[in-house]
């Protein structure tokens, strides 16, 4: 596999330094431990939103720090969870004295190392775990279901609702709820390649599909023959509805996303079936993203995530965001 690379060893804290160049006046990259830092941090008397994980799914998590989104990110080698110190870091680092969430996607090594981390931060400190991906109940990584694609809407929600003021309790009551309401699924036809590993995570033939992959390039739940697009939206969104479930009437916000080699043309033609298959069903979009938000290196392949809405959870979505990657309102 050909990589615009020096060396496997170095190659996320040489594109640190390129992530600061290139946003310096969104943000600040602090280098040992590393972590990511929105420019203005901390920000007196608000509650600091702070995540992270390996690297290797940009933009998640730095290319979602700024106002209205993520405090600080701890970027982790690729596919590895960070280290507790960068996080303890980040805590001290975003401290405007009103403590801090942390969101955690469910791996195993980024629950241990966030929890480590919380248990010495010397603010107030609550955490929240995402587990949003309906395809396993357990994995390699993972005890239980994996954080996947619904990361995005629960740090842009609780972004904006620290960027208004509330507080960690409130905060962390509205996370819950994003949780409770989020649901994702992917698939790929082609697995990534880490850097040190120099091949792909696993086989898969041409005429073949991995379906309920995780982020990490773990195996799904099924092994089956590449079908047209139709076919492809249906296997990630029929689970995904029944989990909740879904229903007639509810209204979702609708996130397709790239797991990094999949383009955008293939990309809006899955998520208008998809939007088709909600709207036979009652399921009113209220909201949309669509792009490559949590990658899996290069692999070929896509994921979907549905939010259910309410009119809050519609408002902090709304609410103005600055990051690198995500960029609408004032």
């Amino acid at each position: 596999m050909k990589k615009i690379i020096n060396d496997p060893a170095t190659v996320v804290a040489e594109a640190l330094r390129g992530v600061e160049l290139a946003h310096g006046d969104l943000l600040t990259v602090v280098h040992d431990p590393a972590v990511i830092l929105r420019a203005d941090a901390p920000v007196q008397g608000k509650v600091a939103i702070i995540s992270g994980g390996g690297s290797g799914h940009e933009p998640m998590h730095g290319g979602l720090v700024g106002p209205g989104m993520l405090d600080a990110a701890c970027p982790g080698a690729v596919f590895t969870s960070p280290t507790p110190d960068q996080v303890q870091a980040a805590i001290e680092r975003t401290d405007g004295g009103a403590g801090a969430l942390l969101i955690v996607k469910n791996y195993t090594g980024d629950v241990l190392n966030f929890e480590t981390a919380a248990e010495l931060a010397e603010t107030p400190v609550k955490t929240i775990v995402i587990d949003d991906d309906v395809a396993v109940k357990d994995s390699t990584w993972t005890a239980g279901r994996r954080g996947v694609g619904g990361t995005v809407p629960l740090e842009k929600i609780t972004g904006a609702a620290a960027e208004r003021g509330d507080d960690l309790d409130a905060v962390h009551v509205i996370a819950e709820r994003v949780v409770a309401n989020v649901r994702s699924m992917g698939m790929a036809l082609t697995a990534p390649t880490v850097p040190h590993v120099g091949e792909p995570s696993f086989d898969l033939a041409d005429d073949e599909m991995e379906v309920g992959i995780g982020i990490h390039g773990e195996p799904g739940r099924a092994r089956v023959h590449v079908e047209n697009a139709d076919g492809i939206v249906a296997h990630l969104l029929e689970p995904i509805l029944e989990d909740l479930p879904f229903g007639e009437g509810d209204r979702v916000l609708l996130f397709t996303n790239s797991m990094g080699g999949t383009p955008l043309l293939e990309l809006y033609l899955a998520h208008g079936i998809a939007e088709r298959l909600l709207a036979e069903r009652g399921i009113v979009v209220e909201r949309r993203l669509v792009g490559p938000f949590v990658t899996s290196l290069e692999m070929q392949g896509m994921s979907l995530t549905l939010l259910r809405l309410d009119d809050e959870l519609l408002e902090l979505w709304d609410a103005p965001v600055r990051t690198a990657a995500l960029r609408w309102g004032r």
